[in-house]
């Protein structure tokens, strides 16, 4: 466990479930980290020991945010967490069985130790529920669609609001007139095309599985090779679902799910890295130019994630091949510098940036904004 604490006033503990971790990090008003911990959870849920350990240490905590993946039609926007909530979270389960158990264990936790604290439940789907129409609904049977709410919701919600309003402040441009595309491209990745503040397109789904090509997630597939496997090859439902969550994606590729191995072997002239990288390319390139093309246009690209934000490399061959957009890299300010900046050529029509990702900012926005601060 490692845990840093600074004293400050009116904070909003920010609590993060990951796959293997528990963030929890302590943030003031102008969005500084005054604490923070990051602690072990291998089966989805950390030690209350170690919870309660963490959450003492930072002292008085004014309110909590908790990031939760899957607020389905009912939640839109970010709600303060009562019984009734906390139950219908809990109906959700179905949505997302491999995220929503672990937010609620961690809601559960850190409630334990901070019963008096309002708790705020700020959604990753809730980004998206502005998306229009024509691209939230699958061609299915009507009666499917309204019986079980089968639409695209889109995931990465809390990532791609906080990149678009940033891209917005480093441009120098009102949000309200700015079309641009969020890339949160890590081990999860998907685009949103985000106009005058707005999502109106994702590539994620129904489930985190559908879009882009992930470290271990297939992507988009075509639904009848899925319907094929389950009558010809008798495939169990339970081994095609673990299959296309762990064992797709670059991993199934290239064997690894390491951006930076897959990289560099491909430079070393191996070719399963080498087409695990094209193929990557090639599936991020045209749903960028799909996000676009929603929106008529584009003024900027952003980079985001931790792919997003750390391979030079792979910013610099998607830019090249968008060129079609008004995109073109800058290669010097591409391969250097830290932190948010702008890496497209001065010359260039559509702007490009990187910003670091900050769901933990973008949650305490939306805490204080349901508490009324």
């Amino acid at each position: 466990m490692t845990v840093s604490a600074h004293p400050a006033q009116d904070r909003v503990l920010v609590v993060n479930a990951g796959s293997s971790s528990l963030k929890l990090s302590v943030l003031d008003p102008a969005g500084a980290v005054t604490a923070h911990a990051d602690l072990p959870a291998p089966r989805g849920a950390a030690d209350d020991r170690a919870i309660r350990a963490a959450i003492e240490s930072f002292g008085p905590v004014d309110a909590v945010g908790h990031r939760v993946v899957h607020g389905g039609t009912r939640y839109t926007a970010a709600v303060q967490v009562d019984d009734q909530v906390r139950q219908r979270l809990e109906s959700l389960t179905d949505l997302a069985p491999l995220h929503q158990p672990k937010s609620l264990a961690a809601l559960d936790a850190v409630q334990g130790v901070l019963p008096g604290v309002p708790a705020v439940a700020c959604f990753d789907t809730a980004f998206h529920a502005t998306i229009p129409a024509a691209a939230a609904t699958f061609a299915l049977p009507e009666e499917w669609r309204t019986r079980w709410s089968l639409r695209r919701y889109g995931f990465h919600g809390l990532s791609h609001a906080y990149a678009s309003r940033r891209a917005a402040q480093l441009l120098g441009r009102d949000a309200e007139d700015l079309r641009l595309v969020s890339c949160h491209l890590g081990a999860g990745a998907s685009l949103a095309a985000v106009m005058n503040g707005r999502s109106v397109d994702t590539t994620m789904g129904f489930t985190p599985l559908d879009g882009l090509v992930m470290a271990t997630r297939s992507g988009s597939v075509d639904p009848g090779l899925v319907l094929w496997l389950e009558e010809h090859v008798h495939m169990p439902a339970a081994e095609l679902a673990a299959a296309l969550e762990y064992r797709s994606g670059l991993y199934g590729l290239a064997g690894t799910a390491d951006m930076r191995e897959l990289l560099t072997r491909a430079a070393g002239g191996d070719e399963r890295a080498g087409l695990a990288r094209e193929v990557y390319l090639h599936r991020l390139r045209g749903s960028v130019a799909a996000m676009a093309a929603a929106m008529d246009g584009l003024d900027a690209i952003v980079f985001t994630g931790g792919v997003g934000e750390n391979s030079a490399e792979i910013r610099e061959r998607a830019m090249d091949g968008l060129g079609f957009l008004g995109v073109a890299p800058d290669p010097v300010a591409n391969a250097a510098g830290t932190g948010d900046r702008e890496i497209g050529a001065p010359a260039a029509a559509t702007r490009a940036l990187v910003i670091g990702a900050r769901e933990d900012i973008e949650i305490a926005r939306q805490v204080r904004a349901v508490l009324g601060w």
